[in-house]
């Protein structure tokens, strides 16, 4: 490793079949395979045997019907998942997507003390507010709502997390069976929380979990979500598809978190990377070639209607991309209504191109090629003020994570950007915090 410490931390996106929208048609894909658990345990337990960080997994609470025939939408609830993979590994940290705007404190906050005392101190909450309208219609509610209003919920939904995982404090766990005492009454609080959006008495029903509270990680790149990361979050999912617009998200948030009274290293940022990795060039861009040739472009108009609340279906696949609004007008995701509304004004595509060029595959940073090729990208990024580290996303499950684990991870250990072992067993240490 480097004088300074400083190394690279992996995050790897679990998911069935792949990132790629076509890759459950590939020939690689065992289709018997997809919703069997024993897949996803196999990838877990392969990726802690290379040291990665953390598993991640994604989350949606809605789905388009129509939209089934296009492939696998989403596996198990991660929670559920998590604790299955909990207890086939040691180290890995294990982190998941719940939503602040239909979810409530007291439950996340319990489920997550549980989970990170499953694991023995390995869990993280991605933190989302979720922009699909469609999802608002599945929990009572007429429309979505606006999204300063979501982070508004969200800012307050962790407070209260945040208070209800404090309500124990370190000590209070006491178990004297000769006094009697299981727990010292006086060390666990009720959090009598009243606010806008909640009113919690508490204390949290569990002891205080083996991190002292989960690992917190945000994926927004709005103004809000930036604000809500710099004060809170450890880790940052981002969306940038060039080095470019990478450098100037990671300086610009690390300047957030300096202004929000924390160290910039305080918050480590992590790009989404679609990968497809080969021993050769050529066969790398031969599999991005079948698999943009396997992507249905009517799922990738969904998807894109989706995340940018706007119904592209009723536009020509070959028209001029339809203008968009402007960003206080967007109510969906806003990360991804920045990257689409730059690329338009660059490129002028039609709807069309831009789907097949950065939509039915990814939309973020994509790359095909060998280890060393795979691993000068990320080298590149880490070490020029771009990354802190990756949120890996193998276009292929099936292989495609294998290939980056037995090619790529080795790769980066030779170069002392990534370590050959853990150095601690939760994943807060191991990632250089302090357990709190």
């Amino acid at each position: 490793m480097s004088k300074s410490n400083r190394r690279m931390i992996l995050n790897l996106f679990l998911q069935n079949a792949g990132s790629h929208k076509g890759a459950w048609r590939h020939e690689s894909t065992r289709l018997s395979e997809l919703h069997d658990i024993n897949h996803l345990l196999r990838i877990a337990k392969k990726a802690e045997a290379a040291r990665i960080d953390s598993l991640f997994i994604a989350d949606g609470l809605s789905i388009e019907t129509k939209a089934v025939q296009h492939g696998p939408i989403l596996g198990f609830e991660p929670l559920t998942l998590l604790s299955a993979i909990a207890v086939v590994t040691e180290r890995i940290g294990l982190i998941a997507t719940v939503s602040t705007s239909f979810s409530e404190p007291y439950n996340v906050a319990r489920i997550f003390a549980s989970l990170d005392h499953i694991s023995g101190g390995r869990a993280g909450w991605n933190i989302v507010t979720t922009g699909v309208e469609r999802t608002a219609f599945n929990f009572g509610l007429k429309e979505l709502p606006a999204h300063t209003k979501r982070y508004e919920r969200a800012r307050e939904f962790t407070e209260v997390a945040l208070k209800l995982w404090e309500s124990w404090e370190a000590d209070a766990l006491v178990q004297d069976k000769a006094s009697g005492v299981y727990a010292d009454a006086g060390k666990v609080h009720d959090i009598k929380h009243e606010g806008a959006y909640f009113s919690v008495r508490g204390a949290l029903n569990m002891m205080r979990s083996p991190q002292g509270r989960p690992l917190l990680i945000q994926a927004g790149a709005s103004e809000e979500g930036k604000s809500l990361a710099a004060q809170y979050a450890e880790l940052i999912f981002t969306v940038q598809r060039t080095f470019e617009d990478a450098q100037l998200f990671y300086a610009d948030i690390k300047a957030k978190t300096a202004r929000a009274g924390r160290s910039p290293d305080d918050i480590k940022v992590l790009p989404g990377l679609h990968v497809i990795v080969c021993e050769t060039e050529e066969e790398a861009k031969q599999k991005a070639s079948e698999l943009r040739q396997l992507g249905s472009i009517e799922r990738a108009v969904m998807s894109l209607s989706n995340l940018l609340g706007i119904d592209f279906s009723v536009y020509g696949l070959d028209d001029p991309f339809p203008e968009l609004p402007e960003l206080s007008e967007v109510n969906a995701y806003q990360s991804f209504y920045q990257m689409v509304k730059k690329i338009v004004e660059q490129e002028k595509p039609t709807l069309r191109e831009l789907l097949d060029k950065y939509w039915v595959g990814n939309g973020q940073l994509s790359i095909a090629g060998t280890p060393q090729q795979v691993a000068d990208v990320m080298e590149d990024w880490f070490v020029n003020g771009a990354a802190d580290g990756f949120s890996v996303m193998p276009q292929l499950a099936f292989g495609g994570t294998e290939a980056f684990l037995d090619l790529v991870v080795p790769e980066l250990q030779r170069r002392g950007l990534f370590p050959t072992e853990y150095s601690a067993r939760t994943l807060r240490e191991n990632l250089g915090y302090s357990v709190l």
